[in-house]
C-alpha cells in the first residue's frame, strides 16, 4: 500500500521547463472550448450561430447594414450573410503580412469594438466571437465584398488554408459572408443544428431592432416540424410588433399597451419598451442590452421598476386614490407582458454568458427614458390610466393577503423560537418577513458597523467568526455541531434538507456581506455552498443575495464616489474624475467603514446594488451546478486543481479588458 501511495502521489519524472506547454494562436479555444463556449453540447453549438449573427446585427445597429441572411443547408453548414461595409482585407498595421480579415479570424482578442470608434454600441466586448467560431469549425469561409472588389479566405479548425484571394469584382455587392461548419472532433458526429431553434433566434433579433431585415432560408430536408423553410422578417414597430404577435387577442387591463423608444444624443444609449398587462395571465419578461438576451435582468430591469412603480404612484396621487403609495413594483409588474431592449456604450455584465447586466448607469438611463412617457400614457386618457391603477391595485390587496396569512404563521413560529434564536443575531423589529433582511457578515467589528447603518425595522445582522464549515466535505454530524452553522439555521428559521420550509423563513431576504477582498469571496463560496446543499428551495425562490461593498472610495476635492474593483475605479478616473487628482483610499475590510458610509453603498435599498443567487430551472442545468460545486467544493483536491488549469486563461483575458 505505502509502495502505491508513493508512485501515485511522486511528482513527474522530469518535471522542468519543457513541461510548461504554451497554447498560441487559437489553440487555446480548441483544447478549452467550455470557457469560451460554455461546454461542447447542442446550446455550445448554436452559441457560434449567435456569436456570428451578433457580428451582422452590430453592423445594422450602427447604421451600416439593412439585411441579414440565415441559410442553413445539408452538412450543418450555416451561413450568415450582411451587407455592411465588410470586413477590412487591407494589411494590418502591426502584422503587415496578414490581412485586417485574418487577425480577425485567427487571433482571439482582435476586432474593433474595443476603441468604441468603429461601432457606437454593440453586443461583444472582447474580440473574441468570430475568432472562436473559426476555431471550433472544419471547415470555414469568408467572403467579403468592399470597395467593388471581392475577397476570400478559407480556414480549417483555425489554421489558415491560403491567403487572402482577390476573387474579382462585385459591383453589386457589399458586406462580410461568414460560412461555417462545427467540427465534429468538438461537438461528435450526431450534434446538429435546428433549425427551429436557429429560426427563432433570426426571429427575435429582428423584432430588437426595427431597421433590419432578416432572410430565413433552410434546406427542406432538415425540417422535422412546422418551421417554415424560407421566411422574411422586418418589423418597423419592433418591440411592439413583438408584444402584438405575443399577447394574440387576450383580454388586458387596458385596451391598448405602454410602448415606446427615447434615443439619447451623443451615443449615450436607447431604451425600447414595450408592457401590456393580460387578464389571468402569469406574465414573461425579456430582457436586452445591446441585442443581447439578458435572461437574469439587473439594472436596466431595475429603471424600468422605478420608472412604473413611480408613475403609478403619482397617478394614483393626482386622481385621489390614497391606497396607491403603498403599491410596490412586483405589484406593478406580476402578470404583466414586458419586454425591455437598451442600447450603452460598453455594456457590463455579471459573467461572461452575459446573463445579467450590472452597469450602474442603465437604471438611471431606462428610468429617464421611459417615465416622461408612462405619466403621459396614463394621464392623457384617465380612463385608460384608472382601468390600469384598478388592476395593479387588486394585485396589491392579493399581496396583503397573503402576507396577512403568513403574518399569522410568523408571529406562532417567532413567539415558540424567541428562546432559541442566536445570541450574536441582532434582529429587526418587523413581525411580518416581508419586506425584512437578514445580513450575514464576517466578525465582530463589520457586525458593529452594520448594527449602526442598519434599518432597525427591517434589517437584522447575524455576525459569523471567519471562514465557516466547508459542508460539501463535511459529515451530517460534523455539520451539526458547528456553533456558526447552528446559529444560522436557528437564526432563519426554516429547517434544512427534506425538512425545509421556505414559508417558515423568517426574513424576505437573506444577503451574504463580506469584504471586498479574496477572503471575503471565499467566505462569501462557502456560505453560497451551505444554502445551495442544505436549503436548495431558498436559493430557487429567490431568498439569497450577495451584497456588493466598494473596494474603494476615490476623492477629488468635495466630490467622493466608491468604486467596486479596480475595473469601476479605472472607469471612474477615466470619467467622473477626468483630469483630476484623485486620492483613493482602500477599505481593508466592511469594519473600517464609517456605518453611514455601509449604509449609502452596501444597506440602503434606495442606493445599493445586489445580486440576486438563483438556481436554473431545467435539470439538465442544475444538475450542471451540483456537478460543479462537487468538484469545486467536494473532498478531491484534484478537481479543483484542474479547474483553475483550465480557467486561469480566463484571468488574464479579464486583466486585458480591465
Amino acid at each position: 500500500m505505502s509502495d502505491l501511495f508513493a508512485s501515485a502521489t511522486a511528482a513527474p519524472a522530469n518535471y522542468d521547463a519543457s513541461s510548461i506547454e504554451v497554447l498560441e494562436g487559437l489553440e487555446p479555444v480548441r483544447r478549452r472550448p467550455g470557457m469560451y463556449v460554455g461546454g461542447t453540447d447542442e446550446r455550445a453549438m448554436h452559441h457560434l450561430a449567435a456569436e456570428v449573427l451578433d457580428n451582422a446585427m452590430d453592423e445594422a445597429v450602427a447604421g451600416h447594414a439593412t439585411r441579414i441572411e440565415v441559410t442553413l443547408d445539408v452538412g450543418n453548414r450555416l451561413t450568415i450573410v450582411d451587407n455592411g461595409r465588410g470586413m477590412p482585407v487591407d494589411p494590418h498595421p502591426k502584422f503587415p503580412d496578414k490581412s485586417a480579415l485574418e487577425v480577425i479570424l485567427s487571433m482571439l482578442h482582435s476586432g474593433g469594438k474595443f476603441s468604441g470608434k468603429a461601432y457606437a454600441t454593440s453586443g461583444g466586448l472582447h474580440g473574441v466571437g468570430v475568432s472562436v467560431v473559426n476555431a471550433l469549425s472544419s471547415d470555414t469561409t469568408v467572403e467579403v465584398a468592399r470597395d467593388r472588389q471581392l475577397y476570400r479566405q478559407r480556414f480549417s479548425r483555425g489554421q489558415t488554408l491560403g491567403p487572402l484571394e482577390n476573387v474579382g469584382a462585385a459591383s453589386n455587392r457589399r458586406g462580410t459572408t461568414v460560412s461555417f461548419v462545427p467540427d465534429t472532433e468538438i461537438f461528435g458526429p450526431e450534434l446538429l443544428f435546428k433549425p427551429a431553434r436557429l429560426y427563432k433566434l433570426a426571429r427575435s433579433k429582428a423584432y430588437l431592432f426595427a431597421g433590419v431585415e432578416i432572410r430565413w432560408k433552410c434546406a427542406p430536408a432538415l425540417i422535422t416540424d412546422d418551421t417554415p423553410a424560407e421566411a422574411v422578417f422586418q418589423f418597423p414597430g419592433g418591440l411592439s410588433d413583438h408584444l402584438k404577435e405575443q399577447i394574440a387577442g387576450r383580454e388586458c387591463a387596458t385596451a391598448d399597451f405602454f410602448a415606446g423608444q427615447q434615443e439619447f444624443p451623443d451615443h449615450q444609449g436607447k431604451v425600447e419598451w414595450a408592457v401590456a398587462w393580460p387578464l389571468w395571465s402569469e406574465g414573461s419578461y425579456s430582457w436586452y442590452c445591446n441585442t443581447i438576451p439578458t435572461p437574469d435582468g439587473g439594472t436596466h430591469e431595475q429603471g424600468l421598476r422605478q420608472a412604473l412603480v413611480r408613475g403609478l404612484r403619482q397617478f394614483g396621487d393626482l386622481v385621489g386614490n390614497k391606497r396607491a403609495k403603498e403599491l410596490t413594483a412586483d405589484d406593478v409588474m406580476v402578470g404583466s407582458e414586458l419586454m425591455l431592449s437598451v442600447f450603452i456604450r460598453e455594456p457590463q455584465f455579471q459573467s461572461q454568458t452575459k446573463d445579467r447586466l450590472t452597469s450602474p448607469e442603465a437604471a438611471g438611463l431606462v428610468e429617464k427614458a421611459m417615465r416622461d412617457h408612462f405619466d403621459h400614457w396614463l394621464g392623457h386618457n384617465m380612463d385608460r390610466g384608472k382601468a390600469l391603477l384598478g388592476y395593479v391595485l387588486e394585485r396589491m390587496d392579493e399581496r396583503l393577503r397573503r402576507k396577512a396569512e403568513r403574518d399569522v404563521k410568523r408571529k406562532t413560529a417567532t413567539s415558540a423560537r424567541k428562546l432559541r434564536l442566536p445570541g450574536k443575531l441582532t434582529d429587526c423589529a418587523a413581525d411580518s418577513p416581508d419586506g425584512t433582511e437578514l445580513f450575514i457578515v464576517e466578525g465582530d467589528s463589520a457586525g458593529g458597523s452594520a448594527k449602526q447603518a442598519r434599518d432597525r425595522k427591517t434589517q437584522a445582522i447575524l455576525p459569523i467568526r471567519g471562514k465557516i464549515l466547508n459542508v460539501a466535505s463535511a459529515t451530517s454530524a460534523k455539520i451539526l455541531a458547528n456553533q456558526e452553522i447552528a446559529d444560522l439555521i436557528q437564526a432563519l428559521g426554516c429547517g434544512t434538507r427534506k425538512d425545509c420550509r421556505p414559508e417558515q423563513l423568517r426574513y424576505e431576504r437573506i444577503v451574504i456581506m463580506t469584504d471586498a477582498d479574496v477572503d471575503g469571496a471565499h467566505i462569501a463560496t462557502l456560505l453560497m455552498t451551505f444554502f445551495f446543499q442544505e436549503m436548495p428551495d431558498l436559493v430557487r425562490q429567490g431568498h439569497l443575495y450577495l451584497a456588493q461593498p466598494p473596494l474603494y472610495r476615490l476623492t477629488a476635492g468635495t466630490k467622493s464616489l466608491y468604486a467596486r474593483d479596480d475595473a469601476h475605479r479605472a472607469e471612474l478616473e477615466r470619467t467622473a474624475f477626468r483630469g483630476k487628482k484623485v486620492e483613493v483610499g482602500r477599505f481593508k475590510g466592511l469594519g473600517e467603514m464609517n456605518p453611514s458610509q455601509l449604509r449609502e453603498t452596501t444597506m440602503d435599498p434606495a442606493k445599493r446594488s445586489m445580486i440576486r443567487i438563483t438556481l436554473p430551472q431545467e435539470y439538465e442545468e442544475r444538475a450542471g451546478v451540483k456537478d460543479l460545486v462537487d468538484r469545486l467544493m467536494g473532498t478531491n483536491p484534484a478537481h479543483r486543481f484542474a479547474f483553475i488549469q483550465e480557467n486561469a486563461a480566463r484571468l488574464d483575458e479579464e486583466a486585458i479588458d480591465a
